[in-house]
């Protein structure tokens, strides 16, 4: 068996990637001829590919705004996120942590209620017809600021939608520093959440100590740029607290050059715990089993590295024992019989 065909039906949990980054050009022409002349989204799956090629991580961010303007109700909202699960379960991921913005729903008028309504709905769906686990990380978009973390503090906390397991932090990182939201990761693990802010993707390793020393992160988003820094390499090591590194993306946003300068080996040379994930995929020209590849690519890894990748994916995550259980039980499995 070749390794994509291995990478293509070994069971993956996918830990870092994006609700609306998510959409696929299917889904994204599909919201753009429902909002036709309301938005400069084309509604063709052709021009989609050109419409996603950035010059840098701030275009990126205006590109993806635009798409997030396609969201305007609680049926757009149910359409993106069943039609996520279905592209992640064609790629055998059995548990995704679904990093979700309810802000730039609820301030173009959805309920939070209906917004949280509408994910749990496909979540159930998506269980009962795809057999895919869906869990929720409510994601501060640090560009909007402190009324934007607010008001995604009280979407999670008074709403408490049963698949919510995170709380996180986005956006650009130049300019939004970590320690400006303290008070809401405090609340955020006071009411039982856990802590995974975006950093140290396109800033350095200062931004990586914020997110661990003031905000308590679990994982950090991204955290590329502790390569640069052997101490935190080493703390990152010795505290098992792990990374989602997600290579392309890391490259189609400019963080990095190019793969070959992509610091994922030398993060796995120091002992760094880390998962490999796909970010905003569709609008990366990229898929999660393509990030396995990549991975393999760079880290020179045989199929029983792969697996391992994939295990350690589910062991960072924020599933349950008995789930964690028996997704490695599968990877197992499927191991030996391949």
């Amino acid at each position: 068996m070749e390794l994509q065909e291995f990478i293509a039906a070994l069971p993956k949990a996918e830990l870092h990637v994006h609700h609306v980054g998510s959409a696929s050009p299917r889904i994204v022409a599909e919201l753009a001829a429902r909002h036709a002349g309301a938005s400069p989204v084309p509604a063709d799956e052709e021009l989609l590919k050109e419409y996603f090629t950035f010059t840098d991580f701030a275009h990126f961010v205006e590109i993806y705004l635009s798409v997030v303007d396609l969201i305007r109700d609680p049926e757009d909202i149910h359409t993106l996120t069943y039609g996520i699960a279905q592209e992640l379960a064609a790629q055998s991921v059995r548990y995704v942590e679904l990093t979700c913005t309810p802000y730039s729903s609820v301030k173009r008028g959805i309920a939070a209620e209906a917004y949280c309504e509408a994910i749990e709905d496909a979540r159930a769906i998506a269980r009962r017809d795809l057999g895919i686990e869906m869990r929720w990380c409510f994601d501060i978009p640090g560009e909007a600021g402190l009324t934007a973390a607010d008001e995604t503090l009280r979407v999670a906390l008074e709403c408490k939608p049963d698949g919510l397991v995170s709380f996180g932090l986005g956006g650009p990182e130049i300019g939004v520093p970590r320690p400006r939201f303290k008070a809401h990761f405090d609340a955020a693990r006071a009411a039982g959440l856990h802590c995974v802010p975006h950093a140290g993707e396109t800033t350095g390793p200062d931004t990586i100590w914020d997110a661990l020393n003031v905000l308590g992160a679990e994982r950090i988003g991204h955290g590329i740029s502790a390569a640069q820094d052997p101490a935190l390499l080493a703390h990152l090591a010795q505290t098992g607290v792990p990374l989602e590194v997600c290579p392309t993306s890391n490259v189609r946003t400019r963080a990095v050059a190019s793969l070959d300068e992509h610091p994922l080996a030398t993060l796995v040379g120091a002992g760094v715990r880390l998962s490999i994930n796909s970010d905003d995929p569709p609008m990366f020209g990229t898929t999660l089993n393509n990030e396995y590849a990549v991975a393999a690519s760079l880290l020179g890894l045989s199929r029983d590295g792969v697996a391992e990748l994939a295990r350690e994916a589910v062991r960072h995550s924020f599933a349950t024992e008995d789930m964690k259980a028996s997704i490695l039980a599968e990877i197992d499995a499927y191991v030996t019989r391949s």
